[in-house]
């Protein structure tokens, strides 16, 4: 295994097993945390974010690495440490247009799984924001906007709203964050209404 990597590109998930095997908090967790894990992370390390034991958490390493998900990464100079790391910069998980109800059924389950854990990160926010420093409490947003657009439109707005987001990217910022900086969790979803 080398430390060079080729430029990592977001990786895009049809496969409903592969779907199915990050349909999972735990799962959601770990992999969240490992993109933003310079040189990637052990066992015990991911057990901390994901609240699981590290045997618990070594289960769900290798399913996700068995998915195509997760590599070993290369060591840090002790080689019984076992590290990980992703294999693409992100996800993009898309059933495609034609795809069958085993298909359907498995995006749903992630979909609606990373809305529960944004759900929950929302519901934490409001528990606390009170205690909150007063530039963090004003600058934390709930919006809810309708929209009327094109479908070209709405292509267009979701590139510029991902364009804004880049240079922000914890994963682009993490060597040098300036001061103060804190990781902020941004929920961005268009869709269609009837």
């Amino acid at each position: 295994m080398t430390d060079a990597r080729p430029e990592q590109r977001r990786m895009m998930i049809s496969d409903p097993q592969v779907m199915r095997a990050l349909a999972h908090p735990a799962r959601i967790a770990i992999m969240e945390h490992l993109s933003m894990a310079e040189g990637g992370a052990t066992a015990t390390e991911c057990a901390e974010v994901a609240g699981l034991s590290p045997s618990a958490t070594s289960y769900h390493l290798r399913a996700l690495a068995k998915s195509g998900l997760l590599e070993q990464a290369p060591s840090r100079g002790d080689a019984r440490e076992r590290l990980w790391r992703t294999v693409g910069q992100g996800l993009m998980v898309d059933a495609g247009r034609s795809a069958g109800p085993e298909a359907r059924a498995a995006e749903q389950a992630l979909v609606e799984a990373h809305a529960a854990r944004d759900l929950e990160r929302s519901r934490d926010w409001l528990r606390r924001a009170g205690a909150e420093a007063p530039e963090w409490y004003d600058a934390a947003l709930f919006s809810d906007t309708l929209l009327l657009l094109t479908a070209d439109e709405l292509a267009g707005l979701n590139e510029a709203v991902s364009a804004l987001f880049e240079p922000y990217r914890q994963r682009n910022r993490q060597a040098d964050p300036p001061a103060g900086a804190r990781t902020v969790a941004v929920q961005y979803r268009a869709v269609p209404l009837p």
